[in-house]
């Protein structure tokens, strides 16, 4: 078993005890944060696209991979991003596989230190069908770094398909699900939102 074997919240919630708030809304107020010009060029560039392609992969490396670049740029690179890497975190309870994104608050780029703070997780359209896949990812990270005696108080998840971004939040067992989704426009709300996370 694996985290992309996760596809119902329901099985999460009696394997790990899991509550679920489905009416959160977790980012309202102004979250603002300024683009570079090199992100603004690169989305205006491959936007289309990415959008014309239209497969995950092309939406990954053409909208998402450059957004998280530049969260890990504007915090003085003291943030480590891994994309597409193995994250086996306890095998007997299917918290094994591969995740898109990873954010550790470490600025070592090779290998994954704690703690780990936030996972994202890219579907190509669909993104209810990844929040059971993100939510496993989140109770992956909240057991690695109490592993490594370095808990945090809340980690963050997003499913992303590129355009639109839903959050979570994993707080010990409970899990909140956003009900919005937030926007790649503007950029500087969504941007502001992913900074504040990594801060």
């Amino acid at each position: 078993m694996a985290y992309s074997s996760f596809t119902d919240l329901s099985v999460l919630q009696k394997t790990f005890g899991l509550t679920v708030a489905f009416q959160a809304r977790l980012f309202e107020g102004n979250y603002h944060a300024t683009a570079s010009d090199f992100l603004k060029t690169a989305l205006r560039e491959y936007e289309p696209l990415a959008l014309a392609i239209g497969t995950e992969k092309a939406r990954s490396e053409l909208l998402i991979m450059p957004i998280l670049a530049e969260v890990r740029r504007q915090r003085g690179e003291q943030i480590s991003l891994f994309s597409g890497v193995d994250f086996n975190v306890d095998a007997a309870r299917g918290l094994t596989g591969y995740c898109d994104y990873l954010l550790s608050r470490d600025s070592n780029p090779y290998s994954i230190h704690v703690p780990v703070f936030a996972v994202v997780e890219a579907k190509n359209e669909k993104i209810n069908l990844g929040l059971a896949q993100c939510a496993a990812e989140l109770i992956a990270a909240r057991i690695f770094n109490e592993r490594e005696e370095t808990p945090l108080p809340a980690l963050y998840g997003a499913v992303t398909t590129g355009s639109n971004w839903r959050f979570l939040k994993l707080t010990g067992d409970h899990l909140e699900i956003d009900s919005d989704e937030e926007y790649l426009h503007p950029i500087e709300r969504l941007l502001g939102i992913l900074l504040t996370i990594a801060s």
